[in-house]
């Protein structure tokens, strides 16, 4: 199944384990990662790179994981790894991706925050977590080369206004990882993990951790208490009680926005009550009027979508005021689906 990665990160905080991220570049990619997932009973992210999609497209890998996720009961959630811009997250959004990571750890602070925000705001108004980063990871990734001299490492009280400014849902920490193959040894900054997890309160990000130490990576998920290990690490269910493994019952069931045709539930509980008369003539007629406006609500979203996928990225001012107005028009879409809900099983 399809999820997105809040629950399971949630879970995986609850019960200290951490959750391993894999890079699918194809089909057999993908086989394989749901193949040891399921063999561990553990929940799992796949994510692609902007370099990756280049070459076939965001639509392609959400097939190919979407198929791979209806066959098993074991979570599965598709990641945007390491996004390159406020568009590219859009795109990987309106696709249908369960997961988005906005990549402004190039920026200086208060650009990275604006930008994350933006991405968050997007993210909150459409149902998706959205990770961020702050410090800096070692290495290269497609988002480019780290920088000779530059201080690695997160520092904690920056993560807090961080986190608070951005309302982003994960965070990736510098903590001494880097991409790709290692030279030497790894040495993960656990005192630097302790301090950041001490702090925030929601799920930590690891990368890098390919070619890591496994004791590391353990030590690492024991003091942020919650982060999971991404980049083809190979450590997917590292620290995981085998009683807490794959419980479906512990993800998101789905993902996204409105909906232009709310579900109602189990129609058939004795605790609801039912109209009849005037009443069951009146709400009926309400039911139509609230399918007719969450139409046009639906309409207004995708306008406004497409609005901000084509403003400049840089004009953080205009994109934020067309966000707000995306919030104001799914917060109202919300409200509407509750109270179509709730008519439609009196009326059944």
């Amino acid at each position: 199944m399809l999820v997105t990665t809040k629950e399971m990160l949630l879970d995986a905080k609850k019960n200290h384990y951490g959750v391993g991220a894999f890079n699918v570049e194809n089909l057999e990619f993908v086989m394989a990662v749901l193949k040891a997932a399921e063999e561990t009973k553990s929940p799992v992210i796949m994510q692609t790179t902007p370099g990756t999609i280049k070459a076939a497209g965001l639509d392609y890998f959400y097939g190919m994981v979407k198929a791979a996720a209806e066959r098993t009961e074991v979570p599965v959630a598709l990641h945007l790894d390491h996004g390159d811009g406020y568009n590219r997250c859009m795109q990987a959004l309106r696709t249908g991706y369960t997961s988005v990571m906005i990549d402004g750890s190039h920026e200086l602070f208060e650009d990275n925050i604006a930008l994350t925000k933006l991405v968050a705001d997007a993210g909150a108004a459409m149902g998706v977590p959205v990770e961020a980063e702050l410090g800096k990871v070692g290495g290269k990734e497609d988002d480019g080369p780290a920088v000779e001299g530059e201080n690695p490492y997160t520092d904690p009280d920056e993560a807090v206004e961080f986190v608070e400014r951005t309302g982003c849902t994960s965070l990736a920490i510098g903590v001494g990882t880097a991409h790709g193959v290692y030279v030497g040894t790894p040495h993960i900054q656990q005192d630097v993990v302790k301090a950041i997890a001490s702090k925030l309160d929601i799920p930590l990000v690891l990368h890098g951790t390919s070619g890591v130490p496994d004791e590391q990576v353990a030590e690492a998920i024991k003091n942020g208490k919650d982060p999971f290990a991404d980049e083809n690490a190979g450590k997917a269910g590292k620290g995981r009680k085998n009683s807490d493994a794959g419980d479906p019952a512990t993800t998101a069931p789905s993902v996204g926005g409105a909906a232009s045709s709310p579900s109602t539930g189990d129609s058939s509980s004795a605790s609801t009550p039912k109209l009849t008369g005037k009443a069951f003539h009146d709400a009926s007629k309400r039911v139509s009027a609230i399918e007719r406006k969450l139409a046009k609500l639906e309409e207004q979203k995708a306008d406004l979508e497409a609005q901000m996928a084509a403003h400049d990225p840089s004009d953080y001012e205009g994109l934020g005021k067309l966000n707000e107005q995306l919030q104001a028009v799914t917060d109202e879409s919300e409200s509407l689906e509750m109270e179509w809900m709730e008519l439609s099983e009196q009326l059944e």
